[in-house]
């Protein structure tokens, strides 16, 4: 049987189903088999095949050094775009250099490059490549944003958008379709943030597990795309698969606003569709609300935490870095001032956010009130820069409020909206911005000015294959891994609690950011915020010839779609972690870099290990990547034994047993 590299590639036209939801719709035109999306059960695996991906420089370096090693010519999919927009801090040659290699690669790949400063990922997509009814598989957890314009938007690891980029389908298990039908209006200061919290606030950061949520109802008349963007990018935080809006009118006027209309198609559910779940907002009845430290879905009421005394305030970051909002912090701020006990940084979603606020007059409005404005990236989102004073309170329009990542541990991080921002930064303390008087109406032109600046590659073969491929110092080559072995002895390095992110395994921010490109350099810092021994004990086990295990609580890996949290633990020699669950994407990675995923059958068993116990693992390959779907594992340290069991499919186990994705396609080919 040809590997699927070679195999031609024939998707199905869009039947005209009975009772299609959005998603089905677009998962049947881009299945790579006949299948019937509505025959597929929940769980199920299916292969998609990608019409866009987008990768960003924290993540991206990584991505083409993977795509590279699959002699691949040219980008199979119809439109790529490399964003630089996190690494931008340039305090040594790291950042600077892996850029060159950004961009050389997406010359001579045909790939399309966004420079330092042009902006924000999410937000450059929505204004200038995303269209209605595609796929886009992107290296940043917060790509769903896309889905504000009706697309199927997925985040995933580096490897599996380098297998897109060679025209490998994305597999992904089929989801829960859940149906969040919104109905009324939303009140004055009422914003679409509190949409994502109280979707937050019902269903935590570990609700939307293995499921789509799309939206529908009468209440979608008033949300504008960017709005729709804020709740399709803070589904992530949900731990769902992607959100996805309607095509409709609004879509539309967005898209006409940008010059791009003729992408514009309409896309709906069929009315009578089916969902796996309803669940109705009535947004008249919301209020405004912020995510309390140290979790999004710590869910309060402003009035509840209002009079805390906040340093810092921070809007922008891929949530709410629109012109729609900025050009609503801007008017808010006119003639007004900001606390003098408070420091307020901006960052603009995009090159052509900051101009037209300039050219409108209202950029003036932030500069004079106090605010600082910062370089349209990430930055602060990401603790790359603006770290908060010890022992202080942000209030941040952002996605993710983990403890340490602002760059401060002693930190206390407030998520809130852009109006809860600007009331808050003028008094100094968490503030109702009902108390600001009336809403003001904002003029919001037909035509928006572009002013993003993209470099295209040649459309010359011959002048592409030319390009010279640069590379730094601090670009190193992959690491190469063997298989799981069939049995062997382990050694527990770390037991962790429920919820642990890629943050809490590899830390972003200034320092460790620019090492993305080095693998033994990065790994280093892995767990450093919580076990600064983490490292060291890891090797002392591997000297003693034992193989590292983690032992973690419930949705472990939640947050970024950053795969080197899982590169630096197989590169420290970690070749098994035990959950109690895992976070979707970070479930792949480990998958993807040859760590077999395991979960306690009995969750009552994590409280029966420790740190430092000494493991058993017997007919690894035998048992549970064969045929069985548990494994027994042994407790020497205890005299005691436990189960565990796994989700993983076939062709999940083939790349385990491989030694990861990479073997494994190169095996194939």
């Amino acid at each position: 049987m040809l590997p699927v590299l070679y195999c031609c590639i024939v998707m199905q036209p869009l039947q005209k189903l009975h009772k299609m939801t959005l998603t089905q719709k677009i998962l049947q035109s881009h299945l790579f088999n006949k299948q019937k999306i509505s025959e597929v059960k929940h769980g199920e695996k299916i292969a998609v095949k990608i019409d866009q991906t987008l990768t960003q420089d924290a993540t991206g370096t990584l991505a083409y050094l993977e795509f590279e090693s699959l002699k691949i010519d040219k980008v199979k999919t119809e439109l790529s775009v490399s964003y630089v927009d996190h690494n931008t801090l340039q305090t040594g040659f790291e950042n600077s250099d892996d850029h060159k290699y950004l961009k050389s690669i997406a010359q001579k790949f045909g790939i399309i490059f966004s420079p330092a400063g042009n902006g924000i990922c999410h937000q450059l997509h929505l204004e200038n490549f995303a269209i209605p009814g595609k796929t886009l598989l992107g290296s940043d957890s917060h790509t769903p944003t896309a889905g504000a314009l009706a697309m199927l938007a997925i985040g995933a690891g580096g490897l599996d958008v380098a297998c897109a980029l060679a025209g490998q389908p994305f597999y992904i298990n089929m989801p829960k379709i859940v149906n969040i039908v919104l109905t009324g209006k939303l009140k004055e200061w009422v914003s679409a943030k509190d949409i994502a919290f109280e979707l937050l606030r019902v269903f935590s950061v570990k609700g939307g597990t293995g499921k789509v949520f799309e939206f529908t109802g009468s209440g979608l008349k008033y949300l504008s795309v960017p709005e729709r963007a804020t709740i399709t990018n803070m589904g992530t935080e949900l731990g769902l698969l992607t959100s996805i809006f309607p095509s409709d009118e609004i879509t539309k006027k967005f898209m006409k606003q940008y010059g791009r209309e003729k992408f514009w198609k309409e896309f709906q559910p069929d009315k009578d569709a089916k969902y796996d779940e309803t669940y109705e907002i009535i947004l008249d009845k919301l209020e405004p609300m912020v995510a309390a430290p140290h979790s999004p879905d710590n869910i309060k009421k402003v009035k509840e935490v209002e009079g805390t005394k906040i340093q810092q305030v921070c809007i922008g970051s891929c949530t709410n870095s629109s012109y729609r909002d900025l050009l609503l912090v801007a008017t808010l701020l006119k003639n007004k001032k900001i606390h003098p006990d408070v420091e307020l940084v901006i960052s603009c979603g995009s090159r052509t956010v900051i101009s037209n606020l300039y050219s409108s007059g209202a950029l003036k409005y932030l500069v004079e009130s106090g605010a600082r404005i910062l370089e349209s990236t990430c930055g602060p989102c990401i603790g790359m820069g603006m770290a908060p004073p010890t022992n202080s309170i942000s209030l941040r329009t952002f996605n993710r409020n983990f403890m340490g990542r602002c760059g401060t541990k002693t930190a206390g991080v407030f998520l809130c909206s852009p109006e809860v921002a600007v009331a808050s930064s003028i008094k100094g303390e968490i503030t109702d911005p009902r108390k600001l008087g009336k809403f003001p109406k904002l003029k919001i032109p037909e035509k928006i000015k572009n002013s993003a600046i993209f470099i295209y590659p040649p459309k010359s073969e011959k002048i592409r294959r030319k390009i010279e491929i640069i590379r730094g110092p601090n670009i190193k080559p992959l690491p190469e891994f063997t298989p799981v072995e069939n049995s062997f002895i382990s050694e527990i390095a770390i037991k962790l609690k429920d919820n642990i992110s890629t943050d809490d395994i590899l830390p972003a921010g200034a320092k460790i950011l620019p090492l993305r490109s080095n693998i033994p350099a990065i790994s280093e810092f892995t767990f450093s915020r919580l076990d600064e021994n983490f490292v060291s004990r890891t090797k002392e086990i591997s000297k003693k010839k034992n193989v590292p295990v983690i032992i973690a609580g419930e949705n472990y890996g939640q947050g970024s779609s950053r795969e080197h949290a899982a590169i630096v633990l197989r590169y420290l020699g970690v070749h098994v972690i035990i959950a109690k669950s895992f976070a979707r994407i970070h479930h792949s990675n480990l998958i993807n870099f040859g760590i077999l995923p395991l979960i306690f059958k009995n969750p009552d068993d994590y409280e029966k290990l420790d740190q430092n116990d000494i493991l058993k693992f017997d007919s690894v390959h035998n048992e549970i990547l064969k045929d069985s779907s548990s494994l027994k594992i042994l407790n020497l340290t205890k005299n005691i034994s436990f189960e565990v069991t796994h989700n993983l499919l076939e062709r999940d186990k083939n790349i385990i047993k491989a030694g990861g994705l990479l073997p494994w396609i190169q095996k194939n080919l």
